[in-house]
């Protein structure tokens, strides 16, 4: 990645950051996927139960695999035999994985969702909510948020 890009992304990561710590939520920037995967298995603990609704990032960097292969119990909606139950024991997870489709520079997250389930069990649920985001999905306010959660989304 060009040095300049870098330098950007940790700029507006920090920056990004400091508006989740005044929403009560924490902040980490990772510099690459590797650091990313990092980050997000040193925040489980081993043996917790994880569900996760729409997180292409969680896939992209490998979580989803990871999480797989070791000592959690995984809550996989898309290879339950009933999916609705899958997305209802997401609500008693430990941790709930996610993505966002767009998130401001001061730390508002916006979501569209099709049926609800990542919505929902984000704001009522599980005990820890890990939120996988690109800088990519990182706007300078709600009206360019909700622009890019729009296209996304459609």
């Amino acid at each position: 990645m060009n040095e300049h890009i870098t330098k950007r992304n940790e700029l507006l990561a920090q920056k990004v950051i400091k508006g989740l710590a005044s929403r009560n939520m924490t902040g980490y920037y990772a510099k690459d996927r590797e650091e990313a995967l990092a980050k997000a298995l040193e925040l489980i603990l081993e043996g917790s139960s994880i569900a996760m609704g729409g997180a292409m990032s969680a896939h992209e960097i490998g979580l989803v695999e990871a999480v797989k292969q070791r000592d959690y119990n995984f809550i996989d909606r898309d290879a339950a035999e009933d999916k609705r139950a899958a997305m209802l024991a997401a609500y008693d997870a430990d941790v709930f994985l996610s993505g966002v489709n767009a998130m401001t520079e001061d730390g508002e997250l916006v979501n569209i969702d099709g049926n609800a389930n990542r919505v929902s069990a984000i704001a009522q649920g599980p005990k820890m909510v890990i939120f996988i985001v690109g800088m990519n999905k990182v706007c300078d306010d709600v009206d360019g948020a909700m622009k890019r959660a729009r296209n996304v989304a459609a």
